[in-house]
Formats: structure tokens, sequence, C-alpha cells
């Protein structure tokens, strides 16, 4: 059996096993054989601060950054209605259209595939068909998450959660009860756009959580958490 696994480890691709967003990303449920195969049509690429990504005939793993997701309405007006943090995957599965429109909130690194090659490998391989369905149920979830957070929750708790949210999916193996310091990939305009507060609202609301000690402002944009726990008490779940 060890050798068995040891065969097949050596015939992943080289740029596969050095992947930080393998196991984590769709990939993980493919084998050997198919993870060269797209290796093969493949290509890594960065992707500045502020570029809207095409909505065309490919999927991607996003290896590092963050794109934020919003929904522009016929009179120009933008809302922001979600986030993708590495290891995310980008794509609408069996949908080349959508109405979101996705832009790199920070410098991104893709990994890019075409279409149609993966949505031939769903009916191929069924736990890769099982992940793309729990990536969009966990999508669901969250969506469900913020609406309840943002009809029912104060504006203390709003930002609170906001900021949970942010620290989890920048550091997602670090235990609840150790510190940690992230750069807020957003503005305080965009956080307000987001939770549907004003700007004087989420700088006040920011100015509290520090005097209470649940955070600690470095600069503009760096945060430090002494620990998840401590802001968690604040989000009111």
């Amino acid at each position: 059996m060890a050798a068995r696994q040891d065969a097949q480890q050596a015939d992943v691709p080289a740029i596969c096993k050095s992947c930080e967003a393998r196991q984590d990303s769709l990939c993980g449920a493919l084998n050997a054989r198919q993870l060269a195969e797209l290796a093969k049509a493949s290509s890594r690429h960065e992707v500045p601060a502020g570029t809207e990504l095409p909505d065309d005939a490919t999927y991607s793993n996003l290896l590092s950054g963050v794109v934020k997701l919003t929904r522009n309405l016929p009179d120009g007006r933008q809302q922001i209605v979600g986030f993708h943090f590495a290891p995310d995957f980008l794509g609408r599965p069996f949908d080349a259209k959508r109405q979101i429109r996705a832009e790199a909130l920070t410098n991104v690194r893709l990994c890019s595939f075409p279409r149609a090659i993966v949505d031939r490998m769903t009916g191929e391989a069924p736990e890769l068909g099982r992940l793309l369905l729990k990536h969009a149920l966990n999508e669901l979830d969250e969506a469900r998450d913020w609406m309840a957070a943002l009809g029912r929750k104060t504006a203390s708790e709003k930002v609170a959660s906001f900021l949970l949210m942010v620290a989890r999916n920048m550091d997602p193996a670090r235990h609840p009860a150790s510190p940690i310091s992230f750069d807020l990939p957003l503005t305080r305009a965009d956080i307000a756009d987001f939770l549907g507060l004003t700007i004087e609202t989420v700088s006040r609301e920011f100015s509290r959580l520090r005097s209470d000690g649940a955070i600690h402002i470095v600069n503009k944009r760096q945060i430090s958490l002494a620990s998840l726990a401590q802001l968690e008490e604040r989000c009111g779940d």
C-alpha cells in the first residue's frame, strides 16, 4: 500500500507538489493523472489590486491575496456581496455567465485552467463533484450568516464579525487562543459599504474595540488581536 502511494505521489507534477493551495482547493480531489493533465493546461499569473477578473472560460485557484465580489445596480450603485480568500476556488461550475463582478482587492496570484477540462473531470471523479457541491453549499451558508448579521446585529457586532471573518481567513490554521496580526484588505469606506454602515460609524466602532482591548490598531490598515476568542465575544453570535 505504501509503495503504491509513493509511486502515485511520484507521478504528481512538481508544480502541484509545491502548490500551497493544492490540498484545500479542488485539486485535492484529483488523482496524479488528472493533476498532470490539468497542470499542462494551467497557467499561473499575478493580478494587480483593482483589476477586474475576466468572466471567461476558466476556473482558478486563488493562491494568495483577496478578491471582492460586487453586484452593480442599473443606476451605477455598487454593493459588496462577498469575498474570496486563498485557497478559494474561483468560478461558477456549469454556467459561464454571472451577475457578480470579481475584482482583485489586493494583489493576487492565480492558477487558472480551462473550464472544459474541469467540467469533464467532474464526470470522471465523483469526489470532485462532491467538492464543488461542498464549495457551493459553504458559500450559501456564508451568505445566510451575513444576511442574519446585516439584518439583526448592532453596528458594534457587525464590525467585530467582519474583523473576525477576515482574521479567520487570513490565517485559518491559527488556534483561536493565539495572537494574530493582519493587514485589512479593505478601506474604511469599503467596510462601511459591505456592512451597510457609514464611514463615521465604522471608525467609531474600531476606536471602541481598541479602547476595550479587543483589537490593537498598529497603523491605518494593520490590526493585531490578542486572540480570536476575545473578538468572538463581541460578535453577538
